[in-house]
């Protein structure tokens, strides 16, 4: 299971999850593994709204350079959210199989010349 493919799932599910999760524990849990920062959690704390909370918090993680953000959310949403964990897993494989083809593609064309 790759951090892009989940992450890819994330956004296509993006609606779903800031309409029916409660970010809160998923934020304590990924603050305790490093991956949201002392400011960045301090600042999702300041949004009262818990969907703009869920917002905030999805946009932060998207532009995460830790490798394994979304495989951690995932696993973090599993007991909570199993029938949201579900919904990601059903869609993994037909992402998992774009994503491969996109590489395939990018290296099929490396080392080609091109003649204009």
């Amino acid at each position: 299971m790759s951090n892009d493919a989940i992450k890819e799932v994330f956004r296509a599910l993006h609606a779903k999850v800031t309409k029916d999760v409660d970010p809160d524990s998923a934020i304590d849990e990924l603050y305790a593994k490093k991956i949201i920062g002392d400011k960045d959690y301090g600042d999702l704390y300041d949004i009262q709204d818990t969907r703009k909370r869920c917002r905030k918090f999805l946009s932060l993680l998207h532009n995460s350079s830790h490798p394994e953000t979304f495989i951690h959310l995932r696993e973090v949403l599993s007991d909570e959210y199993p029938s949201i964990v579900d919904e990601i897993d059903k869609q993994l494989p037909a992402q998992t199989a774009q994503l491969q083809q996109l590489q395939l593609d990018e290296q099929s064309t490396e080392g080609e010349f091109i003649a204009s």
